[in-house]
């Protein structure tokens, strides 16, 4: 069976493009889901999390996530610190979910599997894009974020253009029906 990465930056479209693929039968595992319902169940993360951010990290045995981010968001080695902490769990899990699956291939949607190095893990990535004003508009309007907010998550992840050339296949996602288009082609392509 093989593992796909599916990646892409913050309001690219990363989890529009997993939804199609998972319509067409394919198994998605979303890593950002999977690490919240981590980060709140795994007493060892727990124990880490609050070890390196203090007592406010979790609220009534739930990650502060408004904390977190506010601590991390504005210090790298601190982000790296928790990264270090989440991503190897998360694998691990990843890992665990794709061995029980009975399909050609599985996906992981996650946003920075450049950024961490877990891409080489991967057969192959698939990288959504968009162009950032279109990105930050739909971060804008799904988060209720300030485009300051999103700009700072931006500048945590690499560019499309450094992305790029690490991705074995590119899906521009700007208008839906080119890019379903695009998921049923590769579909076909990796069954």
């Amino acid at each position: 069976m093989k593992r796909i990465g599916l990646t892409g930056g913050i309001g690219s479209g990363k989890t529009t493009v997993a939804k199609m693929f998972s319509k067409l039968g394919v198994p998605v595992y979303i890593a950002d889901t999977e690490a919240r319902k981590l980060t709140n169940s795994s007493k060892t993360i727990r124990r880490e999390l609050t070890e390196l951010l203090g007592e406010e990290a979790y609220l009534e045995g739930v990650l502060n996530r408004k904390f977190v981010a506010d601590k991390i968001f504005n210090d790298k080695a601190l982000l790296e610190a928790v990264n270090g902490i989440i991503h190897p769990k998360v694998a691990a899990h990843f890992n665990a979910w794709a061995a029980k699956q009975k399909s050609a291939y599985v996906i992981q949607e996650a946003a920075i599997l450049f950024e961490n190095g877990s891409y080489r893990n991967f057969d192959a990535i698939i990288l959504v894009t968009a162009p950032k004003e279109i990105r930050i508009a739909r971060v804008m309007a799904r988060d209720n974020a300030s485009s300051h907010e999103i700009e700072q998550r931006v500048s945590n992840q690499w560019s499309d253009e450094k992305k790029e050339k690490l991705a074995d296949f590119i899906i521009e996602n700007i208008d839906l029906e080119a890019t379903q288009k695009r998921v049923e082609n590769l579909h076909r392509s990796l069954s």
